[in-house]
């Protein structure tokens, strides 16, 4: 066996190694959440100042997501030759070489740097935003959302070190805003990379036949749950992305101060992550559905607020019901995934999964600086009804439907 790989799962899943593994990736993905809000909050600030045209100041952030998107397909890879904790360990690598290069371009006023910096920042969020599946692969079912939700809930920390990294460094290496900022997102992926070293994940057992790796992936992606699941993960972060990519660049620009903007980005990501705490526990007693079912509704209330008004207050709002409509639904909507696969079949389609989301996210969040330049605040919220719309058809279609047979 290859020193880099993980041993082989042989057992049934064993909730207290769950628990263990669920614990650290809950800090690591405290502090690799943090290293996303960095650029989140800086990339449509900073690439306005850079950029050619201010109708590109959000695509940084679609760079970032593209490195999500074009990372999903390779992390599931690297998980099923190498094992879980080696795949993340590489995204980790990506994180602080984001930060390095993202420095260098503030320095140079480099607005093509500044787009590398951010697509490596992309592909370390591809990889972490594994650690919610990779928590659920040594879950027995009932414990498997909550699992997911303890995973999550470290993004509260996130929401905390991100924004307030910002804060405290935006203005130390003077005259280049987020330079220091950078720097401090390094250092955060690194300390990350060493939290990993504690995860212990092993792999599937190898089939024993040539059926042995599970169903084709085109026979899961037309069942019906999987497609709902899809969906739904699909709407609730791709419209989270999407304003939440314009709402700084629109503080901004509606006369708020960067630090409004910071702190809005703040309650924004907490309110991702607070509910985990019990989201986990709300499926189990509630049902998945009902749970992502009431995301979708708040995902519709924040877009309610963002149409209302333009004061700090409004989108700060705004931002938490955003925020909390993203948990609910995206929790749900993982949690349904893990429910569409057997053990042999999880990374092929947890990464196809993760690979239409991000996906989406690209043209969500390059959309986003367009239509804000062009139409305004207002349309990006109103873009979220038929959205929601959608999903919540679908979900209802698919809570109608007869229960299969265990």
């Amino acid at each position: 066996m290859s020193a880099l790989a993980e041993p082989i799962l042989e057992t049934a899943a064993d909730d207290g190694l769950a628990r263990r593994n669920a614990r650290v990736l809950a800090v690591a993905q405290a502090l690799a959440g943090g290293n996303n809000t960095v650029i989140v909050t800086t990339g449509s600030i900073l690439g306005a100042m850079l950029a050619p045209d201010i109708g590109l100041a959000t695509l940084p952030i679609t760079s970032m997501v593209i490195g999500m998107w074009l990372g999903a397909l390779p992390v599931g890879a690297l998980a099923r030759r190498y094992g879980r904790r080696f795949a993340l360990q590489v995204g980790s690598a990506f994180g602080v070489l984001s930060g390095l290069i993202s420095c260098a371009a503030s320095l140079q006023g480099s607005f093509i740097l500044f787009l590398v910096g951010t697509f490596c920042g992309g592909l370390y969020a591809a990889a972490h935003q594994s650690y919610r599946f990779a928590a659920a692969d040594t879950a027995s079912e009932n414990f498997r959302p909550k699992a997911v939700s303890w995973v999550l809930a470290g993004g509260v920390m996130a929401g905390v070190i991100g924004p307030q990294l910002i804060i405290f460094t935006k203005d130390l290496w003077q005259p280049y805003l987020f330079a220091a900022s950078f720097i401090g997102q390094s250092v955060v992926a690194l300390i990350a990379a060493g939290v990993l070293i504690f995860v212990k994940i092993p792999r599937p057992a190898a089939p024993k036949t040539m059926s042995g790796g599970g169903r084709p992936l085109s026979k899961i992606t037309r069942t019906p749950r999987f497609i709902v699941a899809a969906v739904c993960g699909v709407v609730s972060y791709a419209t989270m992305n999407m304003v939440m990519t314009s709402a700084p660049l629109a503080m901004v620009g509606c006369g708020h101060s960067v630090n409004d903007a910071s702190l809005g980005i703040q309650w924004h990501v907490m309110a991702m992550y607070a509910p985990s705490f019990f989201t986990g526990s709300l499926i189990v007693r509630f049902g998945v559905e009902r749970i992502v079912m009431a995301g979708l509704a708040f995902i519709a209330a924040s877009a309610a607020v963002g149409i209302a008004g333009i004061t700090v207050a409004h989108f700060w709002i705004m931002l938490v019901l955003l925020g909390l409509g993203w948990n609910f639904s995206f929790i749900g909507a993982t949690t349904m995934v893990t429910q569409c696969h057997s053990a042999a079949e999880r990374n092929k389609v947890q990464a196809l999964n993760d690979f239409l989301i991000f996906g989406s996210m690209v043209i969500a969040s390059f959309a986003s600086g367009k239509l804000l330049a062009v139409t305004g605040w207002v349309v990006i919220n109103g873009m979220l009804l038929p959205a929601v719309i959608v999903a919540g058809s679908l979900l209802i279609w698919q809570i109608r439907m007869p229960k299969p047979a265990a």
